[in-house]
């Protein structure tokens, strides 16, 4: 009976870290995915990643404005740079994709 009892919780271990493993990977895999905005005059999505952040810095030069983390701009805000990014894309702002 021993036996059963020591198989049992050996396969429930290895079945559980089996288990668990994928969700692990796809937990990384997000990791670095960063936020997502919605443009409500586009009706589209854009991913923030760091190619995201130095055309905001760029918008926020160009606007002579004070570097602040995008989500805590106000809205008007966000969307007037939505609206400058539409028109700028990372070839015209030489944004290098690596």
């Amino acid at each position: 009976m021993n036996r059963f009892w020591n198989s049992a919780v050996l396969s429930a271990a290895l079945i559980g870290s089996i288990a668990l493993a994928p969700t692990a990977l796809r937990a990384d895999d997000h990791k670095d995915e960063g936020r997502r905005y919605h443009d409500k005059q586009h009706n589209d999505d854009h991913h923030w990643d760091n190619r995201e952040d130095q055309a905001y810095r760029m918008w926020t030069k160009e606007k002579h404005r004070k570097v602040v983390e995008f989500s805590r701009i106000k809205q008007n805000d966000q969307q007037a740079y939505w609206r400058w990014r539409h028109d700028h894309s990372d070839a015209f702002l030489k944004i290098e994709i690596h």
